[in-house]
């Protein structure tokens, strides 16, 4: 994509943020200073801290939840706000300064082509490592996956995507809001809909502050939970647009 068909786009950056007083303002800061043409929103996911004052401290609009709906509740709700306020892409950045900024805009370039864009982490580049049952269920996904997407992923659990104005309309409407159905089932609800998916290398970085929601435990837990979630989008029922948002 050119620079100047970038540029025409109106592009909306999306931080689901739950307690990350520590980092949103910094990570906000920086989206602003490496993408200026475009607007952040952060969405609250019910957190008990400072969240919200510190990601207006960094200009950031805030839609602030009253309860944690997850992940997907939060995306979700930054859907719905692009497609009311026709926002032509939502770019999705973790607010706990893992996904650099500076990768969005190869994200970007590939929406020429594609509907939705990964920002994958075991493509080539970078250094991240994921162990034990947790990388076994990346695996299976990510080889599953890429059987419906006829092409080559691997890393569809990667929550660093940018959606372009097709994905944008349907996800607004349908995004899910369970376990993993923020990344494994939003991207077979893509799928199903005859939609593009695309992946871009890129490195992530080690978490600015706070405690990572991962433990051995949950890790454990993860390989049945993500076979589980698989299994459920699949045998889900297709979803379609609504007739004033048909694509």
């Amino acid at each position: 994509m050119s620079t100047a068909a970038v540029d025409t786009r109106r592009v909306l950056i999306v931080l689901p943020a739950l307690n990350e007083e520590q980092n949103v303002e910094q990570v906000v800061t920086e989206v602003r200073e490496h993408l200026p043409t475009a607007d952040v929103l952060v969405v609250d996911d019910g957190s008990t801290d400072a969240t919200t004052d510190r990601a207006r401290a960094g200009g950031a609009r805030v839609a602030r939840l009253a309860v944690n709906l997850g992940v997907g509740g939060a995306m979700r709700t930054g859907f719905r706000y692009a497609l009311r306020r026709g926002y032509d892409v939502v770019v999705q950045v973790d607010a706990d300064g893992q996904h650099d900024p500076r990768n969005v805009a190869e994200l970007l370039e590939q929406l020429e082509d594609a509907d939705l864009v990964i920002g994958a982490r075991f493509a080539g580049r970078g250094s991240y490592v994921a162990k034990g049952p947790r990388r076994w269920a990346m695996w299976v996904l990510a080889f599953a996956l890429s059987r419906l997407a006829h092409t080559r992923l691997t890393d569809v659990t990667s929550g660093f995507r940018a959606a372009g104005p097709r994905a944008v309309r349907l996800f607004a409407q349908h995004y899910p809001a369970e376990y993993l159905g923020d990344t494994v089932e939003s991207l077979v609800i893509a799928m199903r809909a005859g939609f593009t998916v695309r992946q871009v290398p890129v490195e992530m970085r080690v978490r600015n502050g706070g405690t990572p929601s991962q433990t051995p435990v949950r890790a454990a837990v993860y390989l049945f939970r993500a076979g589980l979630a698989l299994l459920l989008a699949l045998v889900r029922r297709r979803p379609s647009l609504s007739a004033s948002d048909s694509v």
